[in-house]
C-alpha cells in the first residue's frame, strides 16, 4: 500500500517523498486508517518497522489546518535520543506544513531549561521524557487545555525504567477529550492497566510480538571472554561491506574494555553510554551516521528507538538479560526494507540466557566455533549452566547460588561438539556477508 492511499494532506505526501518514502510498512498500513478515524489505538510491533511514522503522519495531517494556539499533541517517550530522533522526524513530515514541534528531556542546562518553558507554551507538537515533563508541570510551565492527542511510544519500556506513576501524573493534567495511542514491543500487565484507566474502547493491532526481522541473519559465536576482542577484529578487519558496526556491551565498564581492544586496528571506534552528556552523545551519533565513525561501542541506551539507517552489522558482545533486548539489539540493523547481521557472542557461562531467548523468539540460532588461530571455542551445552533460573512471565534471568557448575570443558576448532543438551550442531563456517 503506498502513502498516497491514506488521502494524506498533499503537503505531508511531498515532504514524505523527498524522504523516500513511498510504500507503508505493515504497522504504517494498519495504524493510520484507525488514528485518522479517530480512535484510540494500542499497537504491538516489533522495532524497526516505522511505528514514528504510523502515529505521526495522521496526526501531523489533523494539525496540517489548525488554527488553535498552543500544544495539541504530546508525545511521552523513554529516553532523550529517543525523544531527539522523533523531533527530527517530525520536522522532516511537517516540512511543508505549519506544525512546529520541540524536544523536552534531562540533562540540558538552564539555558534549555528556558528553551522548553517558551516551547511548552507555542509548540504544536511537545516531545517528552517523563520525568523532565514532571519538572515543568511541577512549576507549573505547562498547558494542555488545547491537547487532542496523547501518544505513548516504547510504553513498555517506560514501564520497566519505574515510569507508571509519572505518566498517570502526566495523564492527569490532560484534556479526558482526546485521542491516546499507545505503542509497545510486549504487553505486560501494567500496560494493560495503563489502557483500562486512561483509553476508550482503543482499537487493537499486533504484529509479531518479540520476535526478530526475518531479515536479520543471527549468528552466534562460541567464544571465552579473553578472545572475544580478537575475534571482532578478526571478523571485521577485511569487511569493507560493514560500512556500519554497533557492538553492544551490558555494562558501561566494559565499553572501555572493549574499545582498548578493537582500536588501532586500522578503523575508527568510539563509544556512547549514560555517561556521556547529551551533546556529547549526538556528536558520537551524528559522525556514525556520516560514517565518520565505523564502529560504535554502546549498552542498551541505543538499543531501543534509535533510528540509523544502513546499519550493516550488530554484535552482542555478551548475551542480553532478555529476549527483549535481544530483539531491540538486532533491531538496530535490518531497518525498514534492509537486510543485516548479528553476532552474538557467547561464552560458557551465556549459553543458558542465549538457550533460553531462542525459545522466547522461537529461533534456532547457528552456533560458530571461533578460527583456530584465535582460540578454542567452549563446548556447545546450554544445559550445563543450571543455576540460572528463566522467568517467562517477566522475560528475565534470575542468578542463584552457582555452586552446582560442572566442570568446564573445551575443544578444539575443527573437532566434532558433543551433543550434549545442544540444540543445534556448532559450525565452523562464518556467515556469508
Amino acid at each position: 500500500m503506498t502513502f498516497n492511499e491514506f488521502g494524506l494532506d498533499e503537503r505531508i505526501l511531498e515532504a514524505i517523498s523527498y524522504m523516500g518514502f513511498d510504500k507503508a510498512t505493515p504497522i504504517q498500513e494498519q495504524a493510520i486508517p484507525h488514528i485518522l478515524k479517530g480512535s484510540d489505538l494500542i499497537a504491538c510491533a516489533q522495532t524497526g518497522t516505522g511505528k514514528t511514522a504510523a502515529f505521526m503522519l495522521p496526526v501531523l495531517h489533523k494539525l496540517a489546518d489548525s488554527k488553535i494556539k498552543g500544544v495539541k499533541a504530546l508525545v511521552v517517550v523513554p529516553t532523550r535520543e529517543l525523544a531527539v530522533q522523533i523531533e527530527q522526524q517530525i520536522q522532516g513530515f511537517s516540512y511543508f506544513v505549519p506544525v512546529s514541534s520541540a524536544a523536552i528531556y534531562g540533562g540540558g542546562t538552564g539555558n534549555e531549561w528556558e528553551q522548553e518553558k517558551s516551547a511548552l507554551s507555542h509548540a504544536d507538537i511537545i516531545i517528552a521524557t517523563p520525568g523532565k515533563l514532571i519538572s515543568h508541570i511541577n512549576v507549573k510551565n505547562t498547558n494542555f487545555t488545547k491537547l487532542q492527542f496523547l501518544i505513548l511510544d516504547e510504553a513498555d519500556r517506560m514501564m520497566d525504567m519505574g515510569f507508571y506513576e509519572d505518566i498517570q501524573k502526566i495523564i492527569t493534567r490532560l484534556p479526558k477529550e482526546r485521542q491516546t495511542l499507545m505503542f509497545s514491543a510486549t504487553m505486560p500487565p501494567k500496560i494493560r492497566e495503563l489502557v483500562k484507566l486512561n483509553m476508550v474502547n482503543p482499537s487493537e493491532i499486533s504484529l509479531a510480538i518479540s520476535k526478530p526481522s526475518e531479515k536479520v541473519l543471527q549468528v552466534a559465536y562460541l567464544v571465552n571472554d579473553d578472545h572475544k576482542a580478537s575475534l571482532i577484529h578478526d571478523l571485521i578487519k577485511d569487511k569493507p561491506n560493514y560500512e556500519k558496526i554497533i557492538i553492544f556491551s551490558s555494562t558501561k565498564k566494559s565499553i572501555r574494555d572493549i574499545i582498548r581492544g578493537i582500536s588501532g586496528k586500522g578503523y575508527t571506534v568510539e563509544g556512547i553510554s549514560s555517561d556521556l552528556e547529551q551533546q556529547a552523545r549526538e556528536e558520537v551519533l551524528n559522525k556514525f551516521k556520516a560514517n565518520l565513525v565505523r564502529v560504535i561501542v554502546a549498552t542498551d541506551v541505543l538499543a531501543r528507538g534509535i533510528d540509523i539507517k544502513d546499519v550493516d552489522l550488530v554484535i552482542n558482545y555478551n548475551v542480553p538479560g532478555d529476549a527483549e533486548d535481544y530483539v531491540h539489539r538486532i533491531g538496530r540493523t535490518a531497518r525498514a526494507d534492509a537486510s543485516g547481521l548479528a553476532m552474538t557472542l557467547v561464552n560458557e557461562e551465556e549459553m543458558y540466557k542465549l538457550s533460553e531467548i531462542q525459545k522466547v523468539i522461537e529461533a534456532d540460532i547457528p552456533k560458530i566455533n571461533i578460527p583456530e588461530h584465535i582460540g578454542i571455542s567452549p563446548e556447545w551445552n546450554p544445559g550445563r549452566k543450571k543455576s540460572n533460573s528463566y522467568h517467562r512471565s517477566s522475560g528475565k534471568f534470575k542468578s542463584a547460588s552457582s555452586g552446582n557448575k560442572q566442570g568446564k570443558s573445551k575443544k578444539k576448532f575443527g573437532h566434532k561438539p558433543k551433543q550434549g543438551n545442544s540444540d543445534n550442531k556448532p559450525s565452523n563456517k562464518p556467515p556469508k556477508s
